[in-house]
């Protein structure tokens, strides 16, 4: 019994420290690709960029949803402007979308 509980807060911390990395990496590549059209504060840095603080907003829509749209980029319904794939950073991997997925929900998520 001790042996289990010794494992499973093992897996606990393991599994904590990895999104604690991922959420760094996210923050990073946030501060390199993104702030510049939705800011510090995620609440859209030029007029027409998607305010991803907004309980029903950017933020509301499934991983997989958000995964699709910076991959291959997004344009709201009405909006004038349209997000670039992978936020006009081409060098962005699958991995970093999901680092960059990480530290919105952290950051920004309700």
């Amino acid at each position: 019994m001790r042996a289990t509980v010794i494992l499973v807060l093992f897996a606990l911390s393991t599994t904590a420290f990895a999104d604690t990395v991922q959420v760094a990496a996210g923050e990073k590549l946030y501060n390199q690709t993104c702030i510049a059209c939705h800011g510090p504060t995620g609440k859209g840095a030029i007029p027409g960029v998607a305010d991803l603080t907004k309980s029903d907003g950017a933020l509301a829509k499934q991983d997989e949803v958000l995964f699709k749209n910076i991959k291959e980029g997004f344009q709201s319904p009405g909006a004038a402007l349209s997000m670039p794939p992978k936020g006009g950073n081409p060098a962005l991997t699958d991995d970093d979308i999901l680092a960059l997925l990480a530290y919105l929900r952290a950051a920004f998520g309700s």
